[in-house]
């Protein structure tokens, strides 16, 4: 899919992921469409902040709508797209199990909507976020995307694996090409504040408590930075039939290692606040690369300390209103 004046349509263009994809497809002389409904799974100060990066950009036009909305996407899809990239999304596991409907609604339903004017309006490309979140409690470490499924631990994961399972329908009855990607924990610079390394940096700096599931030494993530993300996934705009692809940085990270370089970076001690773990948390994740390698010719650039330092630099940046960011 490469052409200065290809057009995309970029769900959830004001999430953490969607936000940096766009900013990078327009600077290579794409058009995007982007649609967000803005929603308040999270603070959205964040959200406006990241949107404030691209608005105004020309060949940037924006939909402030929900994909649950059927037809106001019909609406949206009154011009021919090269691809669509589903990136809108109810994400977080510990959320997902106090409000399980909604995350049927924009993941499943949401996905749904997209594929079904795909297929009306022949849009003959679909990029699907998913979740390291699917691999669950019995897969063997690294997970490939051979490991089984069918053992999500959340209803977050479980829907993830049924949006994934639509994706595969539509390719199968109407040969819509798609590359789906099972996403290992995103961070960086306005990164989601729900998720840790946001907060670590946040309470550190403020000196708040740290809060830790466990002793912070038996679970381990596999940090992936958000610009090497962002460039998997448009790497992935290339017709590849019907791919799952591991995004991932394939060296895992010991939650109290994390917590131990901010410390470093910010100059300040933790004040650690031991709580039990979650019962729906995955307690290490760690990609397989190898597929993403070889179909798209990607690999992780950034190592965790400089994109931890960028995260860090943005935060000092932007401390008067990020100090405030709700971290729930």
């Amino acid at each position: 899919m490469k052409g200065t004046d290809m057009k995309y349509l970029v769900t959830g263009c004001a999430g953490f992921i969607g936000w940096k994809v766009t900013e990078f497809l327009l600077e290579a002389g794409h058009t995007v469409v982007g649609v967000d409904n803005i929603n308040a799974a999270y603070d959205t100060q964040v959200k406006q902040w990241r949107l404030k990066q691209i608005e105004g950009t020309p060949n940037f036009e924006f939909h402030r709508s929900d994909i649950c909305d059927r037809d106001a996407l019909r609406g949206i899809f009154n011009t021919h797209y090269d691809a669509v990239i589903n990136l809108a999304a109810r994400a977080g596991v510990r959320q997902s199990v106090e409000n399980p409907w909604v995350y049927i609604d924009t993941n499943v339903t949401g996905t749904l909507n997209l594929l079904e004017l795909c297929r009306e309006f022949e849009v003959k490309k679909f990029v699907l976020a998913s979740t390291s979140s699917l691999y669950g409690a019995n897969n063997s470490l690294p997970f490939s995307e051979e490991a089984n499924t069918d053992g999500p631990l959340s209803p977050y994961a479980a829907s993830k694996k049924g949006a994934e399972s639509l994706c595969h329908s539509y390719h199968h009855l109407y040969g819509i090409d798609v590359t789906i990607f099972r996403f290992f924990t995103v961070y960086g610079p306005a990164g989601r504040p729900d998720m840790s390394a946001f907060r670590f940096v946040q309470w550190i700096s403020e000196g708040k408590p740290v809060i830790v599931y466990g002793d912070g030494k038996q679970s381990s993530r596999d940090y992936t930075y958000l610009e090497d993300i962002a460039r998997g996934v448009i790497a992935g705009l290339k017709p590849i039939q019907y791919e799952v692809i591991n995004l991932g940085s394939d060296s895992p990270i010991v939650l109290i290692d994390t917590i131990r370089l901010i410390e470093e970076l910010v100059g300040k001690k933790a004040e650690l606040s031991h709580q039990p773990f979650h019962p729906a948390d995955v307690r290490a994740t760690w990609a397989n690369i190898q597929k993403a390698e070889q179909l798209l010719g990607w690999r992780p650039q950034v190592t965790f300390r400089e994109g931890i330092t960028a995260l860090v630099e943005w935060y000092q940046t932007n401390r008067d209103w990020a100090k405030d960011i709700q971290t729930g």
